[in-house]
């Protein structure tokens, strides 16, 4: 598949190595779950990574076919884009932990829990 996409053996290879930046930079933000299945926030790995592809985007300025260039252009803009988007991502998920944490704390330990108190008005 990658031989019928891409124009030569040395594009699909580029783009082996462009896709290994980009996981690494999906997983550092939690957009990825890594082989034991935990979610990544560490931003400072992911703009090392963004900064790495404007890099060799600069350098091969005027080297890349214009498929290569857009495909390039196109991944940089989209993670930079979920970059700023991350910190809201991270939020949304400890908050989605820490809510399965008191629920898993009341079905626990119920006595500690929180409970409601019912009350009928006719009483």
């Amino acid at each position: 598949m990658a031989a019928e996409f891409f124009d030569n053996e040395d594009s699909a290879q580029l783009f082996q190595l462009i896709h290994m930046l980009q996981r690494s930079a999906m997983m550092h933000m939690g957009m990825l779950q890594d082989n034991e299945g935990k979610v990544h926030y560490n931003l400072g790995e992911t703009k090392a990574a963004i900064d790495t592809l404007n890099m060799m985007k600069v350098k091969m300025d005027g080297n890349l076919t214009s498929k290569e260039s857009t495909m390039l252009n196109g991944i940089i803009s989209e993670l930079q884009l979920q970059y700023v988007k991350a910190p809201v991502r991270q939020r949304e998920l400890e908050n989605q932990v820490a809510e399965s944490e008191a629920v898993r704390e009341t079905f626990t330990n119920p006595k500690d829990g929180p409970s409601e108190i019912i009350s009928d008005e006719e009483e």
